[in-house]
């Protein structure tokens, strides 16, 4: 290439000439356009040698991936389950970075879409997978268990088939081929006895296994209401041109036959108001009669034997297309108040709630009407999804959207299989995680829905929507970011996440930009300015309720002086600290100074919060078994879930300014979600040594010769090393990513 490079540079030489620039003509002008195929041959054979590496890094990792499903899917017991969990974890990291760099070099809106959703989908799915497989493996005879884990399994897969066929379609097997086998004049190059049968079968499109819920044909648009009218409207102005001859007039009905069969999913919806029915059906009815009328215009214009259009075919025309926006701006309007009549009239928090303690209590008579009700709500949502994935106009939200309502569909029946899982076994603490995660994927797809009336209405004004799901983080934490974001929810006890989400998000602003100064950052850590194990951590105010605005201490904890000997409290306050120096971030104030600062402060959040995790759980043995040690446990158990997602936003790369915007957004998002249950944790690790007058400065010489292998919480035999061994330095934490 180097050589090719000179010659052209020889071939295109200016030399100065009085200060004139002669052009030195030469006579073989061949050499030239030879030197430049070659040059243009070996410049395209570079780069799609080099797509072809990393399309076969992707796919290498997400066969990884798969195998280690396929483990976790067979595991006999607890200890398998953790190391094959472990292994798991590591590996869907690398393939989510993977994935989030190619959807971000992506130009193609559709495979960028149908990457993030599988991406994202992936992402919040972990959780459900470590929930329900322990459930099953706690209770192996019971069916719905069952059911929930191989559920997850199922439709992980079909997120990982819909990479893989994203990926192979993303290259083109022909020009690979053909790059392949020119040598460096672009002649064609021998063989030498090698076949390239085993590369165009790895990468041709006949081996595309995509899921029943994605579109085989790329070249076609989404089959949506929109899409269909959209068409029909395209054949209609073609009708100037054909004056709906032959075969023309078969393909205009045809197209008006598609698009009115799609509007049936409003019409026959039990949920559409009657008016909205009966206008959808006059405004069809009336584009039909101005079809008809613009088809016998062209039957008379066909047997004159005239060539151009007349006055009268222009009219009819207009008329047509007048009516079908008619029914194109109904269809939007039955689909918007359809949504807004859902969220105004259900309280989504409420059902849950009435679900959960209606399966905890266990009665028989209030079970089949409860199960009836959700049903019947997860039917509503999913239409909703439905209507709205008809009548947006983005290709990307339309791939959202639909892959939401097959979401709904599958899990709003898994939501039942984990309620009656903990009906089956009330006192099992392992049960109640796996309906809480299930109800948590729950309340997001329903979060979902809500953005998605919101976008579409954005839609309707001309808004391009495709920068809004580039980054989509996928664990429900909307940002549901730069991507997606939460909708405003009733504020009950499951939406205190989504409101501190909330709040977050609009404290980031444009000044998280890195600014350079020459005064060293100061970044609260173990190797940092200040030790978390210093007694001297308590002279400044940190948030005991998660006030990061102001820094204010939660009443209930102990002063600074009966806190020198509480390891607990003092390393939640300098968790605190920590949280408080990243939110001051935002507003350009405190001593972290570029967005490395905030990362690196973040990972030491996550460090301390597993130390914290470890403390803790050896106070927990010395609390009795009650009402107060399980309200403990239930808190301290969601801290190395908050970890783990701390830690995979700080993991992401990002590619430019807007990318790190939203990486920083996350960041103090999960931050904050993770301060929430710490504060709840040391709460009631004050309630009971007050109750039981325990020792909690005890707790680090606790952690130091007790093992916790040896000592379990209730319903817990066997697993405790899932969420023991919370040390960063030796040893893989429970909350870390890689589990």
């Amino acid at each position: 290439m180097y050589l090719l490079r000179c010659i052209l540079e020889q071939l295109c030489d200016l030399t100065t000439d009085s200060g004139n620039y002669n052009v030195r003509f030469y006579s073989d002008r061949s050499a030239l356009a030879r030197s430049a195929r070659a040059l243009l041959s070996s410049v395209t054979r570079v780069l799609l040698i080099a797509d072809t590496v990393v399309v076969k890094q992707l796919l290498t990792a997400k066969d990884r991936v798969s195998i280690s499903l396929n483990r976790l899917e067979n595991v006999a017991n607890f200890t398998e389950f953790v190391k094959a969990y472990a292994i798991f974890g590591s590996e869907m990291v690398e393939l989510a970075h993977l994935v989030s760099d190619r959807s971000n070099c992506s130009k193609d809106e559709r495979r960028r879409a149908e990457m993030g959703s599988a991406r994202r989908f992936l992402e919040r799915s972990t959780m459900m997978l470590l929930t329900s497989a322990k459930a099953c493996l706690r209770h192996p005879d019971c069916e719905s268990a069952k059911e929930n884990r191989d559920t997850v399994f199922i439709e992980m897969r079909r997120a990982m088939d819909s990479i893989h066929s994203v990926i192979k379609d993303s290259v083109l097997p022909q020009l690979t081929i053909s790059a392949f086998n020119l040598d460096s004049c672009g002649h064609p190059r021998r063989s030498h006895g090698r076949s390239s049968h085993g590369h165009v079968s790895r990468y041709s499109s006949s081996n595309r296994s995509t899921p029943d819920w994605m579109i085989d044909n790329d070249d076609e648009p989404l089959t949506t209401a929109f899409n269909a009218i959209k068409r029909f409207e395209e054949w209609v102005e073609l009708s100037r041109i054909t004056l709906c001859k032959g075969l023309f007039r078969e393909r205009l009905i045809s197209a008006f036959d598609a698009f009115v069969e799609l509007t049936q999913d409003f019409t026959d919806s039990a949920y559409t108001r009657h008016e909205n029915r009966e206008k959808l059906l006059l405004l069809c009815d009336r584009t039909k009669i101005e079809l008809n009328q613009l088809l016998r215009l062209g039957i008379c214009l066909d047997e004159s034997g005239t060539t151009n259009p007349t006055s009268d075919l222009e009219e009819a025309i207009l008329h047509t297309l007048r009516a079908v926006n008619d029914v194109k701006l109904q269809l939007r309007n039955t689909a918007l108040e359809q949504a807004d009549e859902l969220f105004r009239l259900t309280d989504e928090f409420d059902i849950i709630n009435q679900l959960r303690n209606t399966f905890l209590t266990g009665d028989p008579e209030r079970l089949n009407d409860y199960v009836k009700i959700f049903s019947d709500h997860c039917d509503h949502v999913g239409e909703v999804c439905r209507l709205l994935h008809n009548v947006t106009t983005s290709e990307t939200l339309q791939i959202y959207s639909k892959i939401t309502e097959n979401h709904i569909n599958v899990f709003s029946p898994q939501v039942l299989n984990a309620c009656f899982t903990l009906c089956a076994y009330p006192n099992s603490r392992i049960a109640k995680d796996n309906l809480e995660v299930f109800l948590d994927f729950w309340i997001i797809l329903y979060s979902d829905v809500h953005q998605y009336v919101k976008d579409t209405r954005e839609c309707s004004t001309g808004v391009d929507l495709s920068g809004n799901y580039a980054n989509y983080p996928g664990n429900g934490s909307c940002s549901q970011s730069g991507s997606v974001r939460w909708p405003g929810i009733p504020n009950t006890k499951g939406a205190q996440q989504v409101q501190a989400q909330q709040s977050v998000q609009q404290q980031v602003s444009s000044q998280s930009q890195q600014t350079v100064q020459q005064q060293q950052p100061v970044i609260l850590g173990p190797n940092g300015s200040m030790d978390p194990n210093d007694p001297t951590m308590g002279h400044g105010k940190v948030p005991g309720s998660v006030d990061l605005e102001t820094g204010e201490t939660d009443k209930n904890w102990p002063s600074n002086n009966a806190s020198e000997d509480n390891d607990i409290v003092r390393r939640a306050k300098a968790m605190s600290q920590m949280a408080l120096n990243m939110n001051q971030f935002t507003r350009g104030e405190g001593d972290l100074k570029t967005t490395q600062d905030l990362f690196t402060q973040a990972e030491f959040l996550a460090e301390e919060a597993n130390k914290f995790y470890k403390l803790v759980r050896h106070f927990s043995y010395q609390v009795p078994s009650g009402l107060s040690k399980k309200d403990l446990l239930d808190n301290l158990d969601k801290v190395p879930t908050f970890v783990q997602q701390l830690q995979f936003t700080v993991k992401q790369p990002t590619v430019g300014k807007a990318a790190t915007f939203t990486k920083v957004d996350n960041v103090i998002k999960e931050a904050k979600n993770l301060m929430m249950f710490v504060c709840s944790t040391v709460d009631s690790c004050i309630n009971c040594a007050s109750k039981f007058n325990l020792d909690m400065g005890a707790a680090r010489a606790r952690s130091r010769t007790l093992s916790p292998s040896g000592r379990h919480g209730e319903d817990d035999s066997g697993y405790e090393g899932m969420s023991s061994g919370m040390g960063s330095k030796s040893g893989t934490a429970s909350s870390d990513p890689n589990i």
